[in-house]
């Protein structure tokens, strides 16, 4: 007769799902030994659970499917609670199977008891405990249902004894997919967002990850309306390529261009996002809103016409509405404006006549031109993300992971173990940050072990970069922000990666082309500038004061090397390009 963790497994082989990530504990036996038994499910074994769960959200971002980590009771299931946090502002759909202490033991103190269903509560749609292996199949249904259709974390709790208890031998394993919906606003709301943005005369379209599925008709949408778009960082890879009418992203880690765009409509059309910076809307401009999500509509900044409904369905009921304009003024001045944005940009994208250490744009330039037609980059929270959004570029086929809503460190390396454990044959880069690697450094081991060939490019400045950016904005003098790195490239060497490091501008194209090369997983490790800055469009009088107080206090602390070093890297390079 089945166990409970039998069912588990069959119920998910039948939802779609291919692999488990996790680490095995006492508690997990039961569901372990089932997928032993079973054969046709992969365990993908990673050195910390906070891993599993990056994992797993990574590969249900690009794959749209369920996915599942598991964490054994105690401290093996509050570990996955980052990952999960970053999954669920994600929007994937993830199961999370939370092993529990025995049943009858609950409630005692017992050893490594704590209580899943509340600690988790914050960062799922679902969490339910399983208290019988009666009740079991239909708590895991409904928690796979709530994650596939409400597009979040699902968390099912299950004392270890439960998995191992038998089950009815007629028990049907749950297949669950998610149901096929169209969801739009009604005509008369259809006619009403047409009507305004027929009299609009300066319309910009601000873009997010809801347009995915959407590429075509919202380039139609702009050229009918001869708006500017501009993407937030998430829907970079869905909105910027083969798209003539984008200028750019705005935010802290956009530029000018998209910002302007922005701020000079009349009329702001916001497409499946919900863009968190307040102080990048524009002041005075009507503003229409379209999310699928009804709740997240007019967080951020006044709305003059709410609309619920996805982008996909959305556009091709409302551009028949729509009287195709003729004035270009306003387009047109927005692509000069990106236009010398993106020359500025590019021009410090350059091997700076050998100097040393490397500009970190040189490296995201040289490594978004050597990079596969159809790469998956995963990028971490910090500096290399602000790297990313400005020089990498999309074209419909490659796909950017990140902890975009969450903002979590270390989130890279293991979204790479997850993009490659679903696409094992795709080439998967990891842009890591010196910080983020070294906090969940044990993933190394992780790409050996699976022989999962990701490669991870190390941006090594020595410092928590982009908390110093921060300080220096809030007129702080940098402290505690240093890392003692050794040389990472050694110790990825010494786990069995190919590696190298690289110190040179001239050694970065051949390094990079070496790990592309290479059979397995790969590391390079690039010494980059830790002075460099990433100015965002547009700079606060606060922000500016911050910045002079930061220069002063740095001289009166007998550190001004490092103001001399900052105007070095930044102010003398831009005013020679």
């Amino acid at each position: 007769m089945p166990t409970f963790a039998d069912h588990v497994i069959a119920s998910l082989k039948a939802s779609g799902v291919r692999r488990l990530y996790g680490l095995p504990g006492d508690s997990l036996n039961g569901l372990t030994d089932a997928i032993r038994r079973d054969g046709d499910v992969d365990w993908v074994h990673v050195r910390h659970e906070e891993s599993a769960a990056f994992a797993a959200a990574a590969e249900a971002g690009l794959t749209g499917e369920l996915t599942v980590c598991v964490g054994s009771c105690g401290p093996g299931n509050l570990h996955l609670i980052n990952g999960l946090f970053d999954a669920q502002r994600s929007r994937v759909p993830v199961l999370a199977i939370a092993a529990q202490i025995p049943g009858s033991e609950i409630g005692s103190g017992y050893f490594q008891e704590t209580r899943p269903q509340e600690l988790f509560a914050d960062c799922s749609v679902y969490a339910e405990v399983v208290n019988s292996p009666e009740s079991g199949p239909r708590i895991l249904e409904m928690a796979m249902r709530a994650a596939v259709e409400r597009r979040g974390v699902a968390v099912v709790v299950v004392p270890g004894e439960i998995f191992l208890a038998k089950t009815g031998r007629d028990l049907a394993p749950a297949a669950v997919r998610p149901a096929r919906t169209v969801v739009r606003p009604d005509d008369a709301d259809l006619r009403e967002a047409a009507a305004l943005l027929n009299d609009a005369q300066r319309v910009t379209i601000l873009a997010g990850a809801g347009a995915a599925g959407a590429h075509d008709d919202l380039v139609r949408l702009a050229e009918t309306l001869k708006a500017p778009v501009v993407h937030a960082l998430r829907g970079k890879e869905y909105v910027e390529y083969d798209n003539p009418y984008d200028v750019g992203m705005t935010g802290l880690l956009g530029f000018a261009s998209g910002y302007k765009a922005i701020e000079e409509a009349d009329t702001l059309l916001m497409l499946g996002t919900d863009f968190p910076y307040r102080q990048f809307y524009p002041q005075g401009a009507k503003v229409i809103q379209l999310d699928i999500r009804g709740e997240q509509i007019g967080r951020r900044t006044r709305v003059d016409l709410p609309l619920v409904g996805s982008v996909r369905d959305t556009l091709p009921a409302l551009l028949p509405l729509l009287t195709v304009k003729s004035g270009r003024g306003h387009l047109d001045e927005a692509l000069v404006h990106y236009a010398r944005t993106r020359k500025s940009l590019d021009a410090l994208a350059v091997n700076d006549r050998e100097r040393t250490p490397i500009h970190p744009q040189f490296v995201a330039h040289t490594l978004d031109r050597l990079a596969d037609r159809d790469a998956v980059f995963t990028v971490d929270v910090g500096s290399p993300v602000v790297w990313a959004a400005r020089y990498l570029t999309f074209n419909g086929h490659r796909r950017l992971l990140g902890s975009f809503n969450h903002g979590t460190m270390a989130c890279a390396l293991p979204h790479a173990v997850g993009a490659q454990a679903a696409y094992p044959g795709r080439q998967v880069v990891s842009l890591s940050g010196d910080g983020g690697l070294t906090m969940l450094l044990g993933e190394l081991f992780t790409l050996r072990q699976n022989r999962l060939p990701a490669k991870i490019v190390v941006f090594n400045n020595g410092s928590l970069n982009f908390v110093e950016l921060e300080m220096k904005a809030s007129g702080i003098v940098n402290y505690a922000t240093e890392l003692d790195n050794p040389q990472l490239a050694e110790v990825a060497a010494a786990v069995g990666l190919w590696a190298r490091r690289v110190e040179r501008p001239g050694d970065l194209e051949d390094a990079l082309k070496g790990a592309f090369a290479h059979d397995g997983p790969a590391l390079v490790e690039v010494m980059t500038a830790r002075q460099e800055l990433s100015v965002p469009p547009a700079v606060t009088v606060e922000q500016a004061k911050g910045f002079t107080l930061y220069a002063i206090r740095t001289i009166l602390s007998g550190r001004g090397e490092e103001l001399l070093d900052l105007v070095t890297t930044n102010v003398a390079r831009r005013i020679l390009h």
